[in-house]
């Protein structure tokens, strides 16, 4: 069951936030779901409502979803930067879900260096996303997860002039950049030329704020998990606010996974125009 919230977090008034347990196993009808997702059809239960707005998009034939977990603290990592894991196994499977259902999950170099992730669909029935690294110096390893052969596409974004040191195989897409940071309009527009329309940024956190500071976010999904930490790295950082009255106050449905709880932050009224997809892949 989904409870919406509105601009004032007021609940609605004829719902309630139960676990999906509660109609019986889920994950007994997703297989089906990215198939059926691409088709542009509707979803069974409990999968429209949570993946249904990842269809289409507001603003252009693009749709960017920013996905993270965090503690009931608000952080992603403690402050060593340890961040496996997190989330449990539901949030876990709640972010391979999304993968399956992307055209391409990207990261940032720092994450890339740190975490090593394969961004691959390992937990639950699906294809698995082309995997993209945005590096504006060319800094990621040749020997790095994400650009294992599996017949995924392979893709690393740097700075112009850089020169990554990367497997053969492996797309190179170099744009302008400012003081090292690389536009996210910019690489939206640069995915979509390579045929990408559905796009995840999984992280890290500064990949994820830069993203949603810059309007180019459609969704946020962000899972949380029911630990504390205390200390350690936040999970978005924007341009400080003199008032709670100035914060950013998303339309958001919450979805409850088993022990930890999903918020679903819907930013499309936000979100940039950045021009259409060369091709659906």
């Amino acid at each position: 069951m989904t409870q919406v919230l509105s601009h004032d977090f007021g609940f609605a008034a004829d719902d309630r936030l139960r676990a999906d347990s509660a109609a019986g196993d889920p994950a007994a009808s997703w297989a089906a779901v990215p198939e059926t997702f691409r088709a542009l059809k509707p979803l069974p239960p409990p999968w429209e409502e949570r993946f249904g707005p990842l269809r289409s998009g507001a603003a252009d034939d693009l749709v960017v979803v920013g996905q993270f977990g965090q503690s009931l603290d608000g952080r992603v990592a403690t402050e060593s930067g340890h961040s496996h894991y997190i989330n449990g196994p539901a949030g876990l499977a709640h972010l391979h879900r999304l993968r399956a259902l992307m055209d391409v999950v990207v990261v940032g170099v720092a994450t890339a260096l740190a975490d090593d992730p394969q961004l691959t669909v390992r937990h639950v029935a699906g294809p698995c996303p082309a995997r993209a690294v945005i590096d504006p110096r060319g800094r990621i390893a040749a020997g790095a997860r994400i650009f294992a052969r599996d017949g995924a596409r392979r893709l690393v974004i740097t700075a112009q002039g850089a020169r990554p040191d990367v497997p053969a195989g492996v797309e190179h897409i170099a744009l302008p950049a400012a003081d090292g940071v690389i536009a996210p309009p910019a690489i939206l527009a640069a995915l979509a030329e390579c045929g990408f329309r559905r796009v995840m940024i999984e992280g890290g956190s500064q990949t994820v704020s830069r993203f949603l500071a810059a309007g180019c976010l459609d969704r946020l999904h962000i899972v949380v998990a029911p630990i504390i930490l205390g200390a350690g790295r936040g999970g978005v950082a924007l341009a400080p606010v003199q008032s709670c009255a100035d914060a950013l106050r998303p339309p958001m449905r919450l979805h409850r996974l088993d022990s930890e709880v999903l918020f679903d932050c819907d930013l499309s009224a936000r979100r940039v125009a950045v021009g259409r997809a060369k091709k659906s892949t």
